[in-house]
């Protein structure tokens, strides 16, 4: 069984935008953001997406005593892989400073994030 991190953390709209406002300053001159070239405003709805459905998928890990080491590793790679976006909802949370680098992992660690979420939702129904 995987040590889980009991914390579960919901930011607001508002502070998902925060994020996005600060980091405009570390993305290419274009003013497009993630790995599909979104607008600030399409990346800060898909990143606040990919964070509940990470979220979500992390609850329903724990919910599980027992897993099957598919689903156990998929569930450590999309912890490993959403750090970042973890780590930012944690900080802000406790009201903590965020740095421009944090800002940029999440940027550039979202759609990998995604991608491990969904992987583990798709091993999840089929338990």
């Amino acid at each position: 069984m995987i040590k889980k991190d009991s914390h579960f953390f919901a930011p607001s709209s508002s502070i998902l935008a925060m994020l996005f406002l600060l980091s405009g300053c570390t993305t290419v001159l274009n003013g497009r953001y993630g790995e599909y070239g979104q607008t600030k405003a399409e990346f800060t709805q898909y990143v606040e997406k990919v964070f509940k459905l990470q979220n979500s998928m992390t609850s329903e890990m724990m919910a599980i005593p027992d897993a099957n080491p598919v689903l156990v590793q998929a569930d450590q790679m999309m912890q490993e892989l959403c750090a970042p976006l973890n780590e930012y909802a944690a900080r802000e949370a406790d009201k903590l400073t965020i740095d421009i680098s944090l800002l940029r992992r999440v940027e550039k660690s979202a759609v990998a994030c995604d991608n491990a979420a969904q992987k583990v939702q798709a091993l999840l129904a089929h338990k």
